[in-house]
């Protein structure tokens, strides 16, 4: 995979985990009930389910190019259709949000099952995941590129969770967000629209 291709798929993936939602709201949640390694465990096992959802929506996207494209596109479409609903949820929640969830006393074991329920137990990933993916997977792509494919989306995922856990651990950081959040909101909501434009344009090449 050319690297300025991978630099598009990273800024996608990137875009994904930090969109706000459910995800965002439990490693919040175990961070302040009880502290920096149960809010680490969470993220680490919600990117161990992400990494899974990858791994299927590769495979299955590849086949499915191959034997029926025009059910494909339907589903490729269907996908931008998701990301633009996120979009305008986004811009119209202003202060409401996960960044409003509260603390509850939790555990690293307790943390990282959550993590991976919340992730295995959201079956909209998967169409996510086919709106973003879409633009990277061919009816050729190599082994090696698939596993890129899949390692970006896990790594990306469980490296922003990781850095939410980090950073909420520290007291002023989480009043300093939910001070702005409206505005993270419309950021947010701007770029899953834009992405959802893309998605519907074609293929990244």
């Amino acid at each position: 995979m050319p690297f300025s291709l991978w630099l598009s798929l990273a800024a996608v993936c990137a875009m994904g985990a930090m969109s706000p939602g459910p995800s965002l709201a439990l490693v919040l949640r175990h961070t302040l009930g009880g502290g920096r390694l149960p809010g680490v465990s969470a993220a680490l096992a919600h990117a161990l389910g992400v990494g899974l959802y990858a791994l299927l929506t590769v495979w299955g996207l590849g086949a499915l190019i191959v034997r029926f494209p025009m059910l494909f596109q339907a589903i490729t479409w269907a996908g931008a259709a998701y990301l633009a609903w996120l979009g305008i949820k986004a811009l119209r929640a202003g202060r409401a949000g996960a960044l409003h969830a509260t603390g509850m006393a939790t555990s690293r074991r307790q943390a990282a099952r959550e993590g991976m329920l919340v992730a295995l137990g959201n079956p909209k990933l998967i169409l996510f995941f086919i709106a973003l993916l879409s633009q990277f997977v061919t009816p050729d792509m190599s082994l090696a590129a698939k596993a890129v494919v899949v390692l970006t989306a896990m790594i990306i995922d469980g490296g922003w969770y990781v850095l939410v856990a980090l950073g909420l651990s520290h007291s002023r950081v989480l009043p300093w967000l939910q001070a702005r959040a409206h505005w993270l909101n419309r950021i947010t909501g701007v770029l899953l629209l834009a992405l959802a434009l893309r998605v519907a344009a074609g293929p990244i090449v």
